[in-house]
């Protein structure tokens, strides 16, 4: 297991958000899932349902359907993204345990988060969870110049600005094609999943990060 052999305490954990802190898919991601579809059928006058096609197609070969409209229509990102994040009562839409702030405090190490979401977005998730203070940095959609994982490039952007050994971090992330690309580039891999399969580059699944530090002190010694 590559979790084992570098101190908790050294290791750089860098979070995913949605579906990892919290769970996005009650609330959140149908809600953005309709404006997205809004937004296409706005701009390519489709019905409902070939919006909805369009969405999943882009969505299924890009890992966005951001990536797949900058790369086939030339679409303005930070229109998309605004578009697309409207969530006026937020804070109301966030499901998540309490104990994930208890984890994070357990856990040793230096903490930044990587979404593909954008900025303000994230902040308002972090806020509604209580837990931004346990983040030395935030890595967003913009950060990445709309590169954003499972892209090799955003991730190169992110330890190159924060000066990152990848063999000390470890991604911690619901999406499997990001804990590959992880891999990849020499990272420690967590994936948090419900599934029981065994996946080759994952170095260690947990159900909830709130398993996250009792497992990684069990493996370190």
């Amino acid at each position: 297991m590559r979790l084992v052999g570098l101190p908790p305490s050294r290791r750089v954990w860098i979070f995913d958000l949605d579906n990892t802190l919290h769970d996005a898919k009650v609330h959140i991601f149908p809600s953005m899932h309709d404006q997205i579809n809004a937004y296409l059928m706005r701009r390519f006058e489709l019905d409902a349902a070939g919006a909805n096609d369009m969405r999943r197609g882009f969505w299924q070969r890009y890992g966005t359907t951001m990536n797949g409209l900058v790369r086939h229509h030339g679409t303005d990102p930070r229109e998309f993204l605004a578009a697309t994040h409207q969530f006026p009562e937020l804070a109301d839409m966030v499901v998540h345990e309490a104990a994930v702030r208890h984890a994070l405090a357990r856990l040793p190490g230096r903490k930044l988060i990587f979404s593909n979401a954008p900025r303000r977005y994230v902040d308002d998730v972090l806020r509604a969870l209580g837990v931004a203070r346990f983040f030395d940095a935030v890595y967003t959609i913009e950060s990445t110049r709309y590169r954003g994982k499972p892209a090799l490039a955003g991730f190169r952007l992110l330890l190159r600005r924060h000066n990152l050994d990848p063999r000390r971090c470890a991604l911690v992330d619901d999406m499997l094609e990001n804990l590959r690309t992880a891999k990849r580039l020499g990272m420690a891999t967590v994936w948090v999943s419900q599934e029981k399969r065994s996946v080759p580059y994952v170095d260690l699944r947990v159900s909830s990060v709130t398993q996250l530090p009792g497992l990684v002190f069990r493996y370190s010694h």
